[in-house]
This record gives structure tokens, sequence and C-alpha cells, in this order.
């Protein structure tokens, strides 16, 4: 069993400029998964840089409001709010809140800074 807490999780700036905090990564906490779980946040008035991953990603809002844009669709989202980016879609998350728009992403395959292409 693996246990973390997110204060024990350092904080790091993305390739696409979100905050991110890996709450369970396989290489990091040598654990037996093809997935990663990470911690986002982008802060008020910003947004993430458009990227493109290699594998899939589902995210779940935790906190904020925003638009998703993935490829040529655009949406509103707000807590509660789960979706996936297929693989090698165009994707980038706006913050058009009052607050830090704050979710969790899972990544599959696990996430690699290799595997992040930087529009």
């Amino acid at each position: 069993m693996k246990i973390k807490k997110i204060k024990e999780c350092s904080a790091f700036i993305a390739g696409d400029k979100t905050i991110i905090r890996e709450l369970m990564h396989p290489l990091n906490d040598k654990i037996d998964i093809g997935y990663s779980l990470a911690h986002a946040e982008v802060k008020k008035g910003q947004s993430s840089v458009p990227h493109r991953l290699k594998g899939s990603e589902l995210y779940h809002i935790l906190a904020g409001m925003g638009v998703m844009h993935i490829e040529d669709q655009s949406f509103f989202v707000e807590p509660g709010d789960s979706f996936l980016v297929p693989p090698n879609a165009l994707q980038y998350i706006e913050n058009r809140g009052e607050e830090s728009l704050v979710f969790l992403c899972i990544v599959e395959p696990f996430w690699q800074e290799s595997d992040e292409l930087i529009e």
C-alpha cells in the first residue's frame, strides 16, 4: 500500500506552465501502475500553454472555473467536472475565475516530460 499527503509533494512548473504536484507516479514512488496522478493549479488570470501528450489525460476539476480547449472544441469547466483529453490532442486550459483553478490529472501511460510537446 502507498499513502501520500499532498503537503509532502513538491510543486514544480510543468512544461505547459501549470503548477504540478505528482501525487502518485510509478517512477517516483516505485509502484507498479501504468498511469500517474497529479494535482495541478493554474493561477487567477493565467492559462496553461497549448501542448500535446502522447497518452490520454483525464481531468477532474476541484476548484475554480475556466475554459478547456481540446483541438477545435472549447467548453466551460467548474468543480465536479471530469473530461478526457485523447492522446496527441492539442490542449490548454484557461482560468477565468476569481481564484486558482485546481484539478487532478490522470495520465496514461504515466506522465513523462519527453512525452509532452509544447506548441
